[in-house]
């Protein structure tokens, strides 16, 4: 199991990249997380849905994504509550301190689906969450300890250098550890290591004294990690690498529970793509050529917090100038005529009126989409694939000018003028040839060559041989076999 001494030290990275390490050796390697919290998630084959890093491992791994991989996860939908899935399902909304019950409840399911994922596999890579020094958590947990010992895995601590206190952060969470969980503790690994490593000598040699635990290697910093769909909002700072006057320019508000936001991706991957991630408190740039609106965990509330920061007034503005808008399932749902959520499947019963940029209207309910999809958008007839994760139907005369024909029905909505495109599809700019056919919409451009699973394959491919030449991988299975 990798545990972390806190959120974003690279535990859902390194267990992609020891997946395909492993993987490539000709092991039956399983990714599990016991508890995720994310607003970035993936749907399974089988229409459950499962945090993005799960599939991204699984993935790596040579697998499908299944539930098993992430039995519980939590989907924030305001600062404190969230909606809880359970192997794959929604099982309801809790606020932080009834989940904190709830999940006692919810051990057995966790074991069950771990059970099952251990059945014919060589190796299970267990990633934790957050921190296992969260003490004031630590009863009754399922994301760290309190599964390392029900399911009796032996664990590695991982520090993250970059930013600075790794020493502290590692001998400090060892410190806040109980003894009976000190002695699940096999070693450590130094994540995210820029410039001379022997420089660290001395670091390694505090720890292992103040800790006793050996260190399995010193990773160095790998900037292609960027290139990877990311889980974590943390992350969404990340934008394309062109700059100039010739570079196609989208802008992407960041809504205050942006959802799905690895949909941008391949544009980011794009060279001649810069994307900009709009904070609150800026507004969006009177030279972007394409607003994308992302998907939302609670569609109503973004909506309400994409009007208080003035960003509705820039999307007309980008509009009078000619530019082009797409919403993504919540930010299509918001370029409606009206969004009413009766039951309060998102948040508080209520309704508020949309941008009126589409004629169509969603109503929310207690049922959610969850499928695999694909099929062609209609006006290039490229082919795009990838899955549908909603709750609520959207209806209205705007439905008679689709955006995409999934299978044998069509999917979204286009404006009378061809500017405004809204749809429920995630995933859909992984698909080179629609990619390129938008964005020439934008502005004629020859292809980039870029083709962009090839590309994470390649990336994952890269991050293995990078964990090859700096962890002791005999050592690690070494260690996992033993127990």
């Amino acid at each position: 199991m990798l545990q972390g001494t806190g959120s974003d030290v690279g535990k859902s990275l390194l267990a992609a990249g020891l997946g395909r390490a492993y993987s490539r050796r000709g092991l039956t390697v399983r990714p599990f997380k016991p508890q995720n919290m994310s607003n970035n998630a993936a749907v399974t084959a089988d229409g459950g849905e499962i945090g993005r890093a799960q599939a991204l491992q699984a993935r790596a791994c040579g697998l499908a994504p299944s539930v098993d991989m992430n039995p519980v996860l939590l989907k924030p939908q305001c600062d404190v509550g969230a909606q809880v899935i359970v192997q794959g399902r929604v099982r309801g909304n809790a606020q932080a301190r009834e989940y904190q019950n709830l999940r006692r409840e919810l051990l057995p399911s966790v074991l069950e689906s771990f059970q099952r994922l251990s059945e014919g596999a060589d190796l299970i890579l267990v990633e934790g969450a957050g921190s296992p020094a969260e003490v004031n958590l630590r009863d009754g947990d399922i994301a760290n300890m309190g599964f390392a010992e029900a399911a009796q895995v032996p664990v590695v601590l991982i520090g993250d250098i970059d930013r600075g206190g790794v020493i502290a952060s590692i001998v400090g969470t060892h410190i806040l550890l109980s003894e009976a969980e000190r002695a699940r503790l096999v070693g450590t690994i130094i994540n995210k290591f820029r410039g001379d490593v022997s420089l660290f000598d001395g670091g390694l040699e505090v720890i292992g004294r103040k800790t006793g635990l050996e260190c399995f290697g010193v990773v160095p910093y790998f900037p292609a990690a960027r290139r990877l769909p990311a889980e974590d909002a943390l992350a969404i700072d990340r934008t394309g690498s062109a700059s100039g006057g010739s570079a196609i320019r989208i802008a992407v508000p960041v809504v205050s529970r942006i959802a799905n936001f690895d949909d941008l991706d391949p544009l980011i991957a794009e060279p001649d793509v810069a994307v900009d991630f709009v904070r609150p408190g800026e507004a969006l740039p009177g030279t972007t050529d394409l607003v994308v609106l992302p998907g939302s965990k609670a569609t109503l509330a973004d909506l309400a917090f994409l009007r208080a920061q003035g960003w509705d007034l820039d999307i007309k503005a980008h509009l009078r100038r000619g530019g082009l808008l797409l919403g993504l399932c919540g930010g299509y749902q918001m370029l409606g005529r009206a969004i009413r959520d009766p039951l309060g499947v998102e948040g508080d019963p209520g309704e508020a009126p949309g941008l009126g940029l589409l004629e169509v209207a969603t109503e929310l309910t207690s049922d959610k989409t969850l499928a695999p999809a694909e099929g062609e958008e209609i006006l290039s007839g490229a082919a795009v694939r990838g899955y549908e994760m909603h709750v609520g139907a959207t209806a209205g005369p705007g439905l008679e000018h689709p955006m995409l024909r999934l299978g044998g029905r069509t999917e979204g909505a286009v404006s009378a003028d061809g500017r405004v495109y809204g749809c429920y599809l995630h995933g859909l700019f992984a698909a080179d040839g629609f990619r390129h056919a938008f964005l020439n919409r934008i502005r004629e451009r020859g292809e980039s060559g870029l083709a962009y699973e090839a590309e994470v394959e390649r990336t994952l491919d890269g991050l293995a041989e990078h964990l090859e030449a700096h962890l002791d991988l005999d050592r690690l299975l070494e260690v996992a076999l033993a127990s």
